[in-house]
């Protein structure tokens, strides 16, 4: 039997929400495996050595893409599988190394429904490591107008990110 996933819909979400924080304790690997799956052989990802001793930071850290598809999973996991991710736009601050706890965090500053039905949630979120912000992002995220609605379905005019 196939699970069945939650999604939120629009009417369940308010400007001002908050959603839960994501927890993840980074290591080496967690930084690695990243810039293996983006495809990013940049030593300074992967090679302590280097990002030592040639890029003068403390240690390897999480390349752009990493950081990215961090938000994209906390965001789906909060919306359920509708949730379709229409813009993302980021400003890093300073590097996730190894060792870093980073959290991740989001407040909801706007709900609407455009003209064609499509409803937008638009998150303003945060990745910070001991307590400091690392990066900041905003996102707007097409979630379902009611039960019988899927953001995924939407193709040509009707996706208007």
């Amino acid at each position: 039997m196939a699970a069945k996933y939650k999604s939120l819909t629009a009417d369940q979400i308010e400007k001002g929400d908050t959603l839960p924080p994501l927890s993840v304790d980074v290591s080496a690997t967690t930084i690695v495996l990243g810039a293996l799956a983006s495809r990013d052989w940049r030593p300074m990802h992967h090679d302590k050595d280097f990002a030592i001793n040639r890029s003068g930071t403390q240690d390897i850290f999480m390349n752009t893409p990493n950081q990215a598809s961090w938000f994209e999973r906390y965001l789906t996991d909060w919306t359920g599988p509708t949730g379709r991710i229409g813009r993302l736009k980021f400003r890093m601050k300073d590097s996730v190394f190894p060792g870093d706890t980073m959290v991740l965090k989001g407040t909801v500053t706007k709900v609407e429904t455009d003209d064609i039905g499509c409803s937008w949630v638009e998150v303003a979120l945060a990745l910070t490591a001991n307590d400091e912000i690392r990066t900041e992002f905003t996102a707007r995220i097409a979630v379902p107008s009611h039960p019988g609605d899927n953001p995924w379905k939407r193709r040509g005019d009707d996706w208007k990110p």
